[in-house]
């Protein structure tokens, strides 16, 4: 029971996220991601990681996190800030939606 009271308070602190957008969008944003996540964002250059088939709420709360400062990246951060949370809500879900070379 202390484990689920742990579990509860945990979900409840965390800021929701609620990813749910349209990947067909999203195919229309992400042309700059291409340079370092590569086609799909399964192919990436140097050190990049693949997002391809990444989970779209992990997706979405990292873009929010570059976005607003809580993760840093100078190259992420330059990319995110003038979007709006829809658009990042359509990248996360364009991504989440490729195929993944990891599965």
């Amino acid at each position: 029971m202390k484990r689920l009271a742990i579990i509860l308070c945990a979900l409840a602190s965390t800021p929701a996220t609620f990813a749910g957008g349209d990947p067909d969008i999203g195919a229309t944003i992400v042309s700059a991601c291409v340079a370092c996540h590569g086609e799909g964002g399964g192919k990436p250059i140097l050190n990049y990681p693949i997002i391809a088939g990444q989970h779209e709420d992990y997706l979405l709360r990292s873009l929010i996190a570059y976005q607003n400062g809580s993760r840093s990246n100078q190259v992420m951060s330059a990319q995110v800030t003038a979007l709006s949370r829809e658009d990042l809500e359509n990248m996360a879900a364009y991504f989440a939606a490729q195929p993944s070379p990891l599965h």
